[in-house]
């Protein structure tokens, strides 16, 4: 394969400018990650309706009540099975997206994740509940990798910040809406059902409307070119110019000198050596640490604000309050997304997130917690649109999904013991020794990050990537 040839498509694509031709396929990318979201968020949400539905006993639970040795039966274990179904799936299948495309490893983790959440809704024992959500949650840590992946990949270097940004406040409108569904039929029996089981049903059924709008995402051109489908990446990148400028009635500028990608068999061990090996290391901690506070904060937030004297009934109205700022996060960030170096963007969030979860540790009075709670979920989200996009700039398009996928997984890890340990330390310290748990974690992202992570805004993926930068 001629690797002048994929490094001029790559330049070609990174000198469009913004425009619908542009924003169009990170939309549609983004409506699959609505539902994606909203699987994953409902857990803090439904689990409520799940313990008073009687599915957390431990006769229910079957070989899941052993855990209650830690303390940790019952919600613990549903959020443990999410996480680590979510761990199988990146481990496991990160890499499909690299070898089949990044369009079919969206579309089948997609429906997938729909399909087992949908069985899920209809279990009778919290056993079967989180057997089935240990599946589910496969198929959308599938998923979670391939969006990455896919949105660095298509479009251009200068926008790359703010596409994570319209990703993710897309994204994040699901968790508000999962809240409010919460809120209002989680106490109730719509249609004689539980009112979780409607809740889960109604995001699966939603979903579907995804399929029909994946004929409107073309496949990466820069993965076409990196298995020598040179002609076909050619096809995606001239419609793409085309419609630029009929949309925008200009002539294109000149591409700037491209850097040349190696397209070579893809190993898994290449993200051990240099010069990936530092930031192999520094994300694998990231997502670790991150995800303590990120989830141990938006999976338990009503449970935590039952722990501050909130009743059940309160506590999910105020957790959905706390869930209408979720999309603000991006938003705000996309004033500063491609103008402020992104690992700085990271440090910052983790470093509110820490500062607001220790003072919710103390608030008691509503509105306070309320306050408290959206400005570290505005903290979060900025955090999160940032580092999304960060780890997928820092890995080769030959070996990018896998690599996001092996970094990514230790973030799925840790949720999944993090979610036992938080539910461990509420029970018996309380929400100040959760808040200690998560202000540690924090910390130490922060450290890691400063320490061995590269600056990327502007730059292009292939001059990161062959450039020797560690």
């Amino acid at each position: 394969m001629n690797g002048a040839d994929a490094a001029e498509l790559a330049a070609r694509l990174d000198r469009l400018p913004a425009s619908r031709a542009v924003w169009t396929p990170v939309l549609l990318i983004s409506l699959g990650g609505v539902f994606e979201f909203y699987d994953l968020f409902f857990t803090a949400y439904v689990a409520p309706g799940m313990v008073t539905s009687g599915l957390f006993d431990a006769a229910s639970l079957g070989w899941f009540g052993s855990l209650e040795a830690l303390r940790i039966a019952g919600v613990g274990t549903f959020v443990f099975s999410t996480f680590a179904g979510l761990w199988v799936g990146v481990m496991a299948f990160g890499a499909a997206a690299d070898r089949f495309g990044r369009k079919a490893a969206f579309t089948g983790s997609l429906l997938w994740y729909i399909g087992c959440t949908a069985v899920m809704a209809f279990q009778r024992t919290g056993e079967g509940i989180n057997v089935w959500r240990f599946i589910a949650g496969i198929g959308f840590g599938v998923q979670l990798v391939t969006i990455d992946t896919y949105i660095v990949e298509l479009v251009p270097r200068a926008l790359r910040g703010r596409a994570f940004c319209v990703n993710q406040a897309i994204c994040f409108c699901a968790v508000p809406l999962v809240a409010l569904l919460g809120w209002l039929l989680v106490p109730r029996a719509p249609f004689g059902l539980d009112g979780w089981r409607v809740v889960v049903l109604i995001g699966s059924v939603g979903a579907v409307a995804v399929w029909f709008l994946r004929a409107g995402i073309p496949e990466s051109p820069r993965w076409l070119a990196s298995q020598g489908r040179l002609t076909a990446a050619e096809e995606i990148v001239a419609r793409m110019e085309r419609k630029v400028v009929a949309q925008l009635g200009i002539v294109l500028p000149r591409t700037q000198p491209a850097t040349v990608e190696r397209h070579e068999r893809a190993r898994l061990r290449e993200i051990f050596a240099r010069p990936y090996r530092s930031r192999t290391l520094m994300l694998s901690v990231l997502n670790a640490a991150q995800v303590i506070g990120f989830y141990g904060f938006n999976s338990w937030l009503p449970t935590l604000l039952t722990a501050r004297g909130i009743s059940l009934t309160h506590g999910l109205e105020y957790a959905f309050i706390i869930a209408i700022a979720q999309p603000l996060g991006p938003l705000i960030g996309s004033a500063f997304a491609d103008s402020i170096e992104r690992k700085l963007q990271i440090i910052a969030g983790l470093a509110c997130m820490g500062a607001f979860m220790a003072l919710f540790a103390r608030a008691t009075a509503p509105a306070l917690l309320i306050l408290l709670g959206i400005a570290f979920t505005l903290s979060a989200n900025i955090m999160s649109y940032a580092y999304h996009g960060y780890q997928a700039e820092l890995y080769p398009t030959r070996i990018r999904a896998r690599a996001v996928g092996f970094v990514y997984s230790w973030s799925r890890l840790a949720a999944a013991f993090g979610g036992l340990i938080v539910g461990s330390l509420l029970a018996r310290g309380g929400v100040a020794a959760v808040a200690i748990f998560i202000g540690g974690a924090m910390l130490v992202g922060m450290a890691t990050l400063a320490c061995l992570g590269p600056r990327t805004n502007g730059l292009a993926l292939e001059q990161l990537n062959e450039s020797g930068l560690g």
